[in-house]
């Protein structure tokens, strides 16, 4: 695969299932997001077309179930346990991936391709 400017990036579409980790009435997933329809798509990082208002990994937490499972940060979520991710708040997102009577959590998320990630971070002033 090479990289022509100017051409859409390759996603590459990965499942995850994460297993909550119980903590007293708390059911810890290790992860934070951001976006949805009821923000402003221009402030997401993660996004190259700044009118996107899905769902994105902002935060891993270090050996925590999340980062276990395979997931990383800069991820589109697109489902949650069989439900669309695409068109959704922020609030509801939240909720849907908090909920007390699941132990887990099943992702389907896209993720930019190795060789684009590997690229980007060559280009980051250090």
């Amino acid at each position: 695969m090479s990289y022509i400017p100017g051409q859409p990036v390759t996603a590459v579409v990965q499942r995850i299932e994460i297993q909550k980790i119980r903590d007293g009435d708390n059911l810890i997933l290790g992860f934070s997001i951001g976006g949805g329809i009821d923000q402003d798509p221009s402030q997401n990082p993660f996004s190259e077309d700044k009118t996107d208002k899905g769902i994105y990994v902002t935060r891993v937490s270090e050996g925590g179930p999340a980062e276990v499972a395979g997931l990383r940060i800069g991820d589109k979520i697109m489902q949650v346990n069989g439900w669309d991710m695409t068109m959704v708040t922020h609030d509801q997102a939240r909720k849907r991936l908090t909920k007390k009577n699941e132990d887990v959590v099943r992702l389907l998320v896209t993720r930019k391709s190795l060789e684009e990630a590997v690229r980007n971070s060559m280009m980051q002033p250090r």
